[in-house]
């Protein structure tokens, strides 16, 4: 047995995050400009300084369509979201919102 000190087992990575609620109604932060780009889009926080990548043209769509969708899935399949993809698509909306880059909104009837 040797008495040097083993290194602990590397911790698993972690899980995706909880996806966003598509069934509530979101929208860019009034401070969020977007820039397309060929590989997606840049989104850049004005308050925060902060820049985020979407590196897919779709989720560019969900992001366009949500200012004017009745909920988040609306734009989604709007966007042509398939059904079977929505989980993935809610994950990466609630990295925008955790990021302040979406923001949850009212809607009246």
């Amino acid at each position: 047995m040797s008495d040097t000190p083993q290194e602990p087992p590397a911790a698993p990575a972690p899980a995706a995050g909880p996806g966003l609620d598509l069934d509530s109604a979101w929208g860019l932060h009034p401070q969020v400009s977007v820039r397309p780009e060929p590989f997606g889009a840049l989104l850049y926080h004005f308050g925060t300084r902060q820049l985020t990548f979407l590196k897919e043209r779709r989720l560019l769509d969900v992001v366009r369509a949500l200012d004017s969708a009745p909920c988040a899935r609306a734009a989604c399949l709007t966007a042509g979201v398939p059904e079977p993809q929505l989980p993935r698509y809610a994950r990466a909306l609630a990295a925008l919102a955790r990021s302040a880059m979406l923001v949850e909104r009212t809607v009246t009837a």
